[in-house]
């Protein structure tokens, strides 16, 4: 089974930051789909978190949807990593878009003192989504969510920027990566791609003048 996750975050101001804690971010949702062995989405887990460092700014409002109201009386990071760890199937891999998600759970648990073995398990196993997709399409580049589901012609969720449809939108190209060993692109993509080739090497088999 694959758990699909994935974090929003605020800002955490200058004048907050502390030698314990540092980081510019600081996490206010965690949601998360359960993808099992048919690769079919079973069950969900969202959960607001109260920042103790950070604050929603306006910017972070407009981008998230999430508001101060919603996490002053959320639970802490660590009622709310207990409760994601509890939900996490035993025969489960977390996957994540980009390494981002597992850094700042592995940085909020060493700062704040949070101690869940179960939870460093599945930090140690962490699958990282973005990069495997660039693989799958022969390059380096980090693609941003959006990018990546347009490429591979994904009907998506665009309320971007939410934990819980992030992780499904997530899950639908990780499904999809799963089930195609050679990934199948949107066409006007592939189009381009192949268009690109052509150009590149007509270039390349120029003589030199």
């Amino acid at each position: 089974k694959y758990v699909i996750v994935d974090l929003e975050m605020c800002k955490v101001p200058k004048p907050m930051r502390s030698e314990r804690y540092h980081r510019g971010s600081e996490t206010i949702q965690i949601g998360a789909v359960l993808v099992d062995e048919n690769l079919q989405i079973t069950d969900e887990f969202s959960t607001y978190v109260h920042p103790e460092y950070g604050s929603i700014n306006g910017f972070i409002r407009n981008l998230t949807g999430i508001t101060s109201f919603d996490v002053k009386d959320a639970c802490s990071m660590r009622e709310a990593l207990e409760r994601f760890a509890s939900w996490v199937p035993e025969d489960a891999v977390c996957v994540s878009w980009s390494s981002s998600d597992e850094n700042q759970i592995r940085y909020e648990m060493e700062a704040k003192g949070i101690e869940l073995p179960r939870l460093e398990q599945l930090l140690d196993s962490w699958k990282d989504c973005q990069k495997t997709f660039s693989e799958k399409i022969g390059g380096n580049k980090k693609y941003r969510l959006s990018e990546a589901l347009i490429i591979a012609d994904i009907a998506f969720d665009e309320h971007l920027h939410n934990g819980l449809i992030d992780a499904r939108n997530t899950a639908l190209l990780f499904v999809k990566m799963e089930k195609e060993p050679i990934l199948v692109l949107n066409p006007y993509y592939q189009r381009g791609r192949e268009e690109e080739d052509v150009e590149m090497n007509s270039l390349a088999s120029r003589p030199f003048e």
